[in-house]
């Protein structure tokens, strides 16, 4: 017998009060939802341990990402980060003034600037990940590494749909 879990009460409870209804969304989506509050929760509690905010750790990750030297133009963070030139600026700036990433000019547009992780960043951004890959591997105990490479496939091709 499979165990049960609150989503499959959830689903019980619908398909009673909504017989019409087709479901089978519910069984996928609302687990993925409850999944991704457990995740926040976790990386929330590791960025926490390190003095980072959810958004600092995402713009210090991208800069690590981006290899030697660590730099990106504001516009690369922009679409790495999904948020608008306006934000980025200001997390730029909240950024340099704990002195984790520094500015200087572009050396390829004169009206640019690139933007480049400090080493007191880059210590941070990889004390944090180490916490968060953790944490995250403790979310994932319950499967194996047969089940957690089948779920990344399978969750690969639904966000794929809405990335291509």
């Amino acid at each position: 017998m499979t165990p049960s879990d609150d989503v499959d009460g959830i689903v019980e409870a619908w398909g009673r009060e909504r017989p019409d209804l087709d479901l089978g969304p519910l069984h996928v989506l609302s687990r993925v939802s409850r999944l991704a509050r457990h995740l926040d929760l976790a990386r929330g509690e590791a960025f926490a341990q390190h003095g980072l905010d959810g958004w600092e750790f995402d713009v210090l990750a991208a800069l690590r990402r981006a290899g030697a030297p660590y730099e990106l133009s504001p516009g690369a963070l922009v679409h790495q980060t999904l948020v608008t030139s306006g934000t980025m600026t200001n997390r730029v700036d909240r950024l340099t003034a704990r002195g984790f990433v520094r500015r200087s000019p572009d050396p390829h547009d004169r009206r640019g600037v690139i933007v480049a992780l400090t080493d007191e960043g880059r210590a941070v951004v990889d004390a944090a990940f180490a916490d968060l890959l953790g944490r995250e591997r403790a979310l994932l105990a319950e499967l194996s590494a047969a089940d957690r490479a089948e779920l990344a496939g399978t969750l690969r091709r639904l966000l794929l749909s809405f990335e291509g």
